[in-house]
């Protein structure tokens, strides 16, 4: 599949503002993830095309940074936290009762492609909400199996995370304020 005309376009805008074209790598990844809803290795090689670098120094960025997807996923991405202070809250029983509710293992995709879930041993830096999760950039704390089920059942529901990017790209402030960047805490 080809970058949409308006996402080339918009790599193009974000390279003229840096020195060096290497600088609008991760603008670019963005911008096809948001579009595509994932980066594929074509999509690296035109975005390689467009800036005029190495396809390797594309993708080579995009494996390294776990925000980029670079295979179709779920509609909704969660990440479960297992570091020390979710663990020592229960993060290895909430995710192993996440494991049971979705029936797929750690990394796989629900047979609805509703969601993909993954854990992690970094920690996601909400602590005190141990244990946690991020859905779609959004933190959700002080997790318990009810809260879990309440949790996958509205997001089934819910349209793909990435129709409405999350994380916008630099630049001038668009008319609407996008969301933050950073995720935030949701209420209980």
């Amino acid at each position: 599949m080809s970058l949409a005309k308006a996402t080339a376009e918009e790599i193009k805008t974000r390279a003229a503002r840096y020195p060096s074209k290497q600088s609008a790598v991760i603008p670019a990844l963005w911008a096809v993830q948001h579009e595509q809803g994932y980066v594929t290795k074509e999509a690296m090689g035109e975005i390689a095309q467009i800036l005029g670098l190495p396809p390797s120094l594309i993708e080579a960025t995009a494996s390294f940074y776990s925000m980029f997807l670079t295979r179709p996923e779920g509609r909704h991405d969660v990440v479960i936290c297992i570091n020390a202070p979710c663990m020592l809250r229960g993060a290895d029983e909430m995710a192993a009762y996440l494991e049971r509710q979705l029936g797929v293992r750690d990394g796989g995709t629900t047979a609805d492609g509703a969601i993909t879930w993954h854990s992690t041993i970094e920690c996601l830096g909400a602590c005190g909400g141990a244990p946690m999760m991020q859905v779609d950039h959004r933190f959700e704390e002080d997790l318990t199996p009810e809260r879990i089920d309440a949790i996958i059942e509205r997001l089934r529901k819910e349209p793909a995370a990435h129709a409405a990017p999350q994380h916008p790209l630099p630049g001038p402030a668009p008319a609407k304020k996008p969301a933050r960047p950073r995720a935030r805490k949701t209420e209980n």
